[in-house]
């Protein structure tokens, strides 16, 4: 993994063999609406599918103030040779009090299944155990969330318990799996 900066910019750039994760920008709202529009992709991010541009847009605001607050920072995920955003993932939640963060992701359907999360999943552990001095990561997840399970486990997350309706989204009461990887116990995934 190769992390930049921009000049006149404080947003890393993470590259991949065949990954570039950087900064949202508004001209990425079409692309965001056509992944986060779909159903089968939000059913487990916790919001309803996008209708709109603004809804994108309102999205991408919410990333920048995060990252601007250093409460969070979310990478679009390109392909290499391409600027179309096919998905995002990033931390949310982080306490430097506490070197932790939650971690979170999701990607396009045409992309599933083709090692692309894997690979941004790994550029974004490494960079939060490198450069934001996290000690612990974890990630929740829906019961029925089995792809970001394996996800984690691939990784090296351990399943720490069961949060029973710890979350209310789209009018319902979710239980969720709190998963956790710290640094110690991180390796890359080749």
């Amino acid at each position: 993994m190769t992390t930049h900066l921009e000049p006149n910019k404080t947003f890393p750039i993470l590259e991949t063999e065949r990954l570039v994760l950087r900064q949202f920008t508004p001209a990425d709202a079409r692309d965001m609406l056509a992944y986060l529009s779909d159903p089968v992709v939000m059913k487990y991010y916790g919001l309803a599918p996008f209708e709109s541009e603004q809804d994108a847009l309102d999205e991408i605001d919410w990333y920048t103030s995060i990252f601007q607050k250093k409460t969070g920072i979310r990478w679009g995920i390109t392909l290499k040779g391409t600027d179309q955003v096919i998905g995002s993932c990033g931390y949310l939640n982080w306490s430097t009090q506490h070197y932790r963060s939650e971690v979170g992701a999701e990607l396009s359907k045409e992309h599933w299944n083709k090692g692309i999360m894997t690979e941004a999943f790994q550029a974004i552990l490494q960079y939060g155990f490198d450069h934001m001095a996290l000690v612990r990561i974890q990630g929740l997840m829906e019961l029925e969330n089995i792809a970001s399970q394996k996800l984690c486990e691939k990784s090296g997350f351990i399943r720490e318990g069961l949060l029973r309706k710890y979350e209310y989204t789209v009018g319902k009461f979710d239980d969720m799996y709190m998963y956790s990887l710290l640094k110690e116990d991180f390796s890359v995934v080749s």
